[in-house]
């Protein structure tokens, strides 16, 4: 299985980075840095398997793909900015880890209008005027 491949990747790269961190802090973060892109590179294909099976499943059941496409957009946000942010904790820039994490909100939030919207409107037309 491929997760086994995977822990066992980060294993070797978190011995690496505790045997090469005194001698070499900046080497030690890049070796943190490139294994977070490997892994995360390992996991896009699983999640473009996600995203076309939910893209079936919408047409399938006859729902506006806006609003799935919306979600998915949202989640890949979260996923984004918190991978980003650990990244720079793992720096010790906590700050800016905070700020990343903030842009991630802030475009979560612009991508939710539409959907609430679409809510109000729709509960809106439920009570009579």
């Amino acid at each position: 299985m491929e997760i086994f491949e995977i822990v066992s990747f980060g294993m070797l790269a978190a011995i690496l980075v505790i045997i090469v961190r005194d001698q070499s802090p900046s080497i030690s973060f890049f070796i943190v840095m490139l294994t977070g892109i490997i892994i995360f590179l390992v996991l896009i294909q699983h999640i473009a398997e996600i995203f076309r099976l939910l893209s079936t499943l919408t047409t399938k059941a006859n729902i506006n793909f806006m609003y799935v496409e919306t979600i998915l957009k949202i989640i890949g946000i979260a996923y984004i900015s918190e991978f980003g942010a650990q990244i720079i904790r793992d720096a010790g820039l906590n700050s800016i880890a905070s700020k990343i994490e903030l842009a991630g909100k802030i475009f979560i939030l612009v991508l939710a209008v539409p959907i609430l919207t679409a809510v109000v409107e729709t509960i809106l037309s439920f009570i009579p005027v």
